[in-house]
């Protein structure tokens, strides 16, 4: 699928964002746990207000990723950007129903350009559980470079996991 866009999220993507959260709760939740089993619209509605904030202040940019149709396909962003050593995490989730299309990874590719050319950012680093063969064969195929195991790096579910590194530099 090459039509892939990104763009900002919208207060009205409250219910695409809703809708494709509960359809890929078995997909998603392992590794992503806001995706939970007892997802509610009020929890995409609360969310999607606190972006316009966050992207106003620069600490955080999350996009839709959106067909040619307009069709929402998942989302990617931005963010625990450190302004000091100019980096940021770059995640990405695909709703269960367009996953294994290569839109992950043409939104990874979307977003660091954004990236780069819209912020004063030089490093971006995606951090995938150990277990997360898709994640990291998008990042793999996205470009980003494999960096090695990192030790208890993520939390997931109130546990620590080890987690594979990449990054994505300018």
């Amino acid at each position: 699928m090459n039509d892939i866009q990104i763009r900002f999220y919208e207060v009205d993507d409250a219910p695409v964002l809703y809708e494709a959260a509960r359809e890929s709760v078995s997909d998603v939740y392992p590794w992503l746990p806001w995706c939970h089993p007892e997802y509610k619209i009020q929890e995409s509605q609360q969310w999607l207000a606190e972006q316009v904030q966050k992207r106003q202040d620069k600490t955080q940019f999350e996009f839709a990723i959106v067909a040619g149709d307009g069709a929402f396909l998942g989302g990617c962003g931005l963010n625990q950007i450190d302004r000091d050593q100019k980096t940021a995490n770059l995640g990405y989730w695909v709703r269960s129903a367009a996953m294994g299309q290569g839109i992950a990874v043409k939104a990874v590719e979307l977003l660091s350009a954004w990236g780069f050319e819209n912020t004063d950012l030089i490093r971006f680093e995606i951090k995938c559980g150990i277990g997360n063969v898709r994640s990291q064969r998008v990042a793999e195929k996205s470009g980003a470079v494999r960096e090695g195991m990192r030790k208890a790096c993520i939390e997931l579910h109130g546990t620590k996991h080890d987690a594979i590194g990449f990054s994505i530099q300018k």
